[in-house]
């Protein structure tokens, strides 16, 4: 009988959900709506920033109980209006995601291929407010397109949608390091930021532990942090280096995805994969290193500061020129 009451509670979970969508997207097409008309009005001269004012007071005078409309607001939904009125791609996502997400987007993104990335994501991991900005500040967007150039071979060979999973370089700016610390700091401080660390990699990334423990043989080893992708269905082992890339990190972080896959792994699971987190890595030494690996690795850079956004955008650039 209780299986059949959770069921009721599910439908009545999901109707509910429906509607907070419906209300949504009727939310967003009012404001665009209004921004269309004062966009037009705008554009032939007929108003101009006085008449919004107005508009704005009339508003608030005649239907006291809308809120949501001040003169700020109505040029808001004009901006947003203007924004994705020739983009057919992104006028249906836009209503997709909360007016708060999409009034941080349509402001601090300068293109459309980035505010399609960010109207994306928000809706796939879910972000809240706070956190899409903090994606946005960590330039999520530049340090994902900019690739991966330090792939093993196997790992190069997935889906690129499932390499895009993980990124070049990682930012943990949310420990509060010093400049000097240790892998044992590193180590602590993600575990107790599980949140924040959680929100950087991804919410598809589920923790197992640290210092997860293999045996092999008669020997114990420790794999600094595991977690489970479950869009990838594989366990993904991460090895935390306070210094700089050495290809002998590889032999290790091989080592302990061979016990994985033997002996954690079920036989369902993929490949286990591995990410060696290093404080700084030469790319042209980690592309040598990796070149034979035969496992799926990659070597990511973590900073503990956020990054230079114009030097991001730069490469980006640049990249895309070449």
């Amino acid at each position: 009988m209780k299986d059949q009451f959770s069921d009721i509670i599910q439908i009545i979970k999901n109707a509910r959900n429906n509607v907070i969508k419906t209300v949504n997207s009727e939310l967003i097409s009012l404001y665009w709506n209004v921004g269309a008309y004062i966009s037009q009005k705008v554009e032939v001269s007929e108003w101009g920033q006085s008449v919004v004012k107005e508009l704005s007071e009339f508003i608030i005078k005649t239907e006291p109980e809308i809120k949501g409309f001040s003169d700020k607001n109505l040029w808001r939904m004009k901006q947003f209006y203007e924004t994705y009125k020739d983009s057919p791609k992104l006028s249906p996502m836009v209503r997709e995601i909360s007016w708060s997400h999409n009034m941080v987007i349509f402001s601090r993104c300068k293109t459309l291929e980035e505010q399609e990335f960010y109207l994306k994501i928000t809706k796939q991991e879910g972000y809240s407010k706070r956190e899409l900005e903090r994606q946005i500040s960590a330039s999520l967007f530049e340090r994902s397109m900019i690739g991966h150039s330090t792939l093993s071979p196997s790992l190069r060979e997935m889906d690129s949608k499932l390499i895009n999973t993980f990124k070049d370089t990682y930012v943990f700016d949310f420990l509060n390091l010093p400049d000097i610390h240790s892998e044992n700091d590193l180590q602590k401080g993600l575990i107790k930021q599980m949140k924040d660390f959680i929100l950087e990699l991804g919410r598809d990334f589920l923790f197992v532990g640290k210092e997860y423990k293999v045996q092999v043989g008669s020997s114990d080893f420790y794999i600094d942090l595991l977690f489970y992708h479950r869009g990838l269905q594989c366990l993904v082992a991460f090895e935390l280096k306070t210094d700089k890339f050495k290809p002998e990190y590889l032999g290790q972080l091989n080592f302990y995805l061979e016990a994985l896959d033997r002996d954690v792994k079920k036989i369902n699971e993929n490949p286990s994969i591995g990410i060696l987190l290093c404080k700084d890595k030469d790319n042209e030494v980690v592309e040598y290193a990796l070149s034979r690996s035969l496992s799926p690795t990659m070597v990511s850079e973590y900073k503990t500061q956020l990054p230079d956004k114009k030097l991001l955008q730069k490469k980006l650039h640049e990249l895309f020129e070449h």
